[in-house]
C-alpha cells in the first residue's frame, strides 16, 4: 500500500470548510433531535412499543423474524427492523453500484473486497442461529440480552480473512453462535448487570474474547485458504473536503457491519427514524433516548473524523466509528440525555477511541483481523470513561 505524505498543518486544503460543514451536520442534528423530543410525546404509537415486542419476540414467528431483523440495528444502540431492512437495503445498492463501478456507490462496502453477500449473508445466519440457541435467555431472565453479537463479530471477519464459499460462510456463523454470543450474554448478565456497568463492555469483550478462539482455530481447519484481508487505498488529502466529512460520519454508522458505506447508512437512518415517528417507544429498548443518541453519534464521529483526517490519508482507513458504538451512546444511556453527558461521552470518545483501536489492531497476529482491536478499545475506554465521568458534577445516573 503506497503511503502519502500528511499536507503541513495549517496548509491542509479546504480546513475550514471542513469544520464548517461538520458544525452544520452537528447543528443540524441538534435541531432535529430537538423537534423529535419535543414532539414525542404527540407521536402516534402505531408500532408495538419495545416491551410487547420483547414479549412477544419468542412466541410468535412474525414478531421473532422482526426481533432478529431488528438485531442488525443493536451495535448501534438501536433496536429496529425498519432500520434493519434499510441497512440491509442500502447496503445490497452499494454492492451492485460498486460491482457495476458507479460513481455515486461511495465508500467502498466491506473494505472494497467484493465480499459483501457472502459476509452479510454469514452474519445474518449467525444471528438467526443465535437468537434460536440463545434467545431463550431473554424471556428466562426478563432482560435485555447481545443475541446480535454474531451480526458484527466472527462471521463478517472470518469471511473477510478467508474469501468466500460455503465452508467459510457456514463455519463462521456456527463459530459466532457457539463463542461469540454465549460468551457476551455471560459477560452482561453476571458482570454488567450485577456491577451496573454498560452493557456495551460486555458485548464488547465478548467480541474479542471469542475472537481470541475463533481465529487461531480456524487456522488449523483444513477446507480455510489463507487469504490477506486486502489494504484500503490511501486516500487524497486534496479530496478530503466538506461533502467528504459529511460522507465519512454518515459511513461510519455501518463501519461495525462491515459495510462502511454511506448508502447502507442512510438506508439504516431512515428506517430507525420513521421507526421513532411510528413509535417513539420502539427503537431506542423502551425509552425515548434515540433523539440524544443520534446527536451524540454524529457529534463523536464529526470530531472524530476531523481530529484524524491525517490519519485517513495516511492509512486509507481508521476507526473513527469506534466511539460510535461505544463510548458516546453509553454515557448517555448511563447519565441521560442531558448536555454534559452528550458533549462529554463524544469528545472524550472521539480523542480516546480511535487511537487506541488503531494502535491495537496494528499488533495483531495475522491471522486476526483488525476489528478485534476496535472491540478492545470499546471495551476499554467504555469501562475507564463512564465511571470517570460519575465524579463530575452534571452526571448523575
Amino acid at each position: 500500500m503506497t503511503t502519502l505524505p500528511a499536507p503541513p498543518v495549517g496548509r491542509a486544503p479546504g480546513a475550514l470548510g471542513r469544520w464548517l460543514a461538520g458544525g452544520a451536520l452537528v447543528a443540524v442534528t441538534a435541531g432535529l433531535a430537538h423537534l423529535l423530543s419535543a414532539a414525542g410525546s404527540s407521536l402516534p404509537h402505531v408500532l408495538p412499543g419495545y416491551d410487547v415486542w420483547q414479549e412477544q419476540a419468542y412466541a410468535r414467528i412474525p414478531p421473532f423474524l422482526r426481533w432478529c431483523l431488528g438485531d442488525t440495528t443493536e451495535a448501534q444502540s438501536f433496536k429496529t427492523d425498519l432500520g434493519g431492512l434499510g441497512l440491509l437495503a442500502g447496503g445490497w445498492i452499494a454492492h451492485v453500484a460498486a460491482t457495476r463501478r458507479r460513481r455515486w456507490a461511495g465508500f467502498p462496502i466491506a473494505a472494497g473486497t467484493g465480499l459483501w453477500p457472502w459476509l452479510t449473508g454469514s452474519a445474518l445466519l449467525g444471528l438467526l442461529l443465535s437468537n434460536l440457541a440463545w434467545g431463550w435467555t431473554i424471556p428466562a431472565t426478563g432482560a435485555w440480552q447481545p443475541t446480535f453479537v454474531a451480526f458484527v463479530s466472527i462471521p463478517p471477519a472470518v469471511v473477510l480473512i478467508y474469501g468466500p464459499g460455503w465452508r467459510v460462510a457456514l463455519t463462521g456463523a456456527v463459530l459466532g453462535v457457539m463463542l461469540t454470543t454465549p460468551i457476551a450474554i455471560g459477560l452482561v448478565r453476571f458482570v454488567c448487570y450485577p456491577l451496573g456497568l454498560p452493557t456495551s463492555i460486555g458485548t464488547a469483550s465478548g467480541m474479542w474474547l471469542s475472537a481470541l478462539l475463533a481465529f487461531p482455530l480456524c487456522r488449523i481447519l483444513p477446507w480455510f485458504p489463507q487469504l490477506p484481508t486486502p489494504a484500503p487505498d490511501p486516500v487524497d488529502p486534496s479530496r478530503q473536503g466538506p461533502a467528504w466529512v459529511v460522507r465519512r460520519v454518515l459511513a461510519d454508522f455501518t463501519e461495525a457491519p462491515f459495510h462502511g458505506n454511506e448508502i447502507s447508512s442512510a438506508g439504516l437512518l431512515v428506517g430507525t427514524l420513521l421507526t421513532y415517528l411510528l413509535n417513539p417507544l420502539t427503537p431506542a429498548h423502551g425509552t425515548a433516548l434515540l433523539p440524544a443518541l443520534l446527536t451524540t453519534q454524529v457529534l463523536t464521529s464529526t470530531l472524530g473524523v476531523l481530529l484524524y483526517r491525517r490519519q485517513w490519508a495516511r492509512h486509507g482507513w481508521y476507526p473513527t466509528f469506534v466511539p460510535l458504538v461505544s463510548v458516546a451512546p453509553a454515557v448517555v444511556l448511563t447519565y441521560g440525555p442531558t448536555v454534559p453527558a452528550i458533549v462529554g461521552g463524544a469528545v472524550l470518545g472521539a480523542i480516546l477511541a480511535p487511537p487506541l483501536a488503531a494502535y491495537t489492531s496494528r499488533r495483531l497476529p495475522d491471522a486476526f483481523h483488525p476489528f478485534v482491536g476496535n472491540v478492545v478499545s470499546m471495551t476499554v475506554c467504555t469501562a475507564a470513561v463512564v465511571p470517570a465521568l460519575g465524579l463530575l458534577p452534571g452526571f448523575v445516573r
